[in-house]
């Protein structure tokens, strides 16, 4: 390990990670490497970004053509790499035109715009509440924080943006829809941060349902569950239902900062020109990663992330020191005995990288993590589950 990186950091980064003691240097597909030469198998993808692993040969080959033609240019013009992929996303979702971005709050700041201007356009200026979920995370900016229900994240940054209000059931969901003009109505149909946690299918639908019967603009956040995570393209397909916006991001750049509002039937025209904006969004070299990304995710590979996931399920569920698994597809949260920060700890000591979510080890690995390294990824998790529960 250098250490002479890491006292550069700590002396001039910012001091908001709480980061490992490792100093990852190169990697490959599903393996890195750390400056000791070390060798870790990643199951946490930049959590949930490296869609198809370290340096895939794919994206970096549409990456590098597009760096050496057009790296940027305003959005004043148009460039072919953001209107094909607009078209992709629009073909692959049925959703009908798209604003990009740069990351995943970006993408919701640009839904509960675009929730308000239909809503307070349509019925009126006091239409401007958004109701999201209790345990929902939304992002860091402070409309995004005022959106994600976890009261921990709000406390040292009042006063947030007002007009939020977070229920946990359909009943507080509708009570609030009665007390509040409401614009939009905003789920994460799989809590990540909140601890990998799948919403009810009936809860969801009940949502859907009071949006269509109230005018109400729903939103879903696919910013972790989207772009192949769950085994679907987008996580709210597993439910038969289609939302008036799609918000994405992380795996859809495969490594390049990029967000997405997507937008659907109802709001496809709420926006006119200079009502929003992004500097870098939909810039070339982006949309050229996030195309090689998204045109691979067809149904013959969602259906071998679907089957990778079974696997990690049944081999968890009832292991030793293994309490419970939740999530989808490979976003998967495990329940441990012991502390998750110390699994992942005696994970990493042994070669592989995980994550944690709330009291839970997360796993994101890259969609195509080969089989083999999967397998001795979960070899070595339970072996430190099993030794640290006896």
């Amino acid at each position: 390990m250098n250490g002479k990186i890491i006292e550069l950091d700590k002396k001039y980064v910012a001091d908001t990670y709480a980061r490992f003691p490792v100093e990852l240097v190169s990697g490959k597909g599903s393996l890195l490497y750390g400056a000791d030469g070390k060798e870790y198998i990643d199951m946490g993808s930049g959590i949930g970004v490296t869609a198809f692993g370290i340096s895939d040969d794919v994206w970096a080959d549409a990456v590098s053509k597009q760096l050496n033609t057009l790296n940027h240019t305003s959005n004043l013009y148009y460039t072919e790499p953001c209107a094909k992929l607009a078209e992709l996303l629009c073909l692959k979702t049925g959703m009908k035109k798209v604003f990009f971005s740069n990351s995943g709050a970006e993408a919701n700041e640009c839904a509960i715009k675009a929730a308000r201007k239909y809503a307070q356009t349509k019925k009126g200026a006091e239409y401007s509440a958004v109701i999201t979920l209790k345990n929902s995370f939304h992002g860091r900016t402070l409309t995004t924080l005022s959106a994600t229900g976890q009261e921990h994240y709000h406390e040292l940054y009042q006063p947030l943006t007002p007009g939020f209000y977070h229920a946990s059931d359909i009943d507080e969901v509708v009570k609030l829809v009665h007390e509040h003009p409401t614009a939009g109505i905003m789920i994460e149909c799989i809590q990540g941060e909140g601890g990998v946690l799948p919403i009810d299918e009936g809860f969801i639908r009940d949502i859907y349902e009071l949006s269509r019967s109230e005018d109400i603009v729903m939103i879903v956040d696919e910013v972790q569950t989207g772009n192949g995570r769950t085994g679907a393209l987008y996580s709210y397909m597993n439910y038969g239902i289609t939302p008036d916006i799609v918000t994405t991001a992380k795996g859809l750049g495969g490594g390049l900062p990029i967000g997405a509002t997507l937008l659907g039937e109802r709001v496809r025209d709420v926006f006119g020109h200079g009502d929003h904006g992004s500097t870098f969004g939909a810039n070339p070299i982006c949309c050229a990663g996030a195309l090689s990304i998204l045109n691979r995710l067809d149904d013959e590979f969602l259906e071998n992330v679907r089957k990778k996931g079974r696997y990690v399920f049944d081999r968890l569920n009832g292991a030793s020191g293994v309490l419970s698994v939740s999530g989808m597809g490979l976003m998967i949260g495990v329940e441990t005995k012991r502390p998750a920060a110390e699994i992942v700890n005696e994970c990493m000591k042994r070669g592989v990288l995980c994550l944690t979510a709330k009291h839970k080890v997360r796993f994101l690995p890259a969609l195509n993590i080969p089989t083999e390294l999967l397998e001795r990824a979960i070899d070595i998790f339970t072996d430190v589950c099993k030794e640290t529960a006896e």
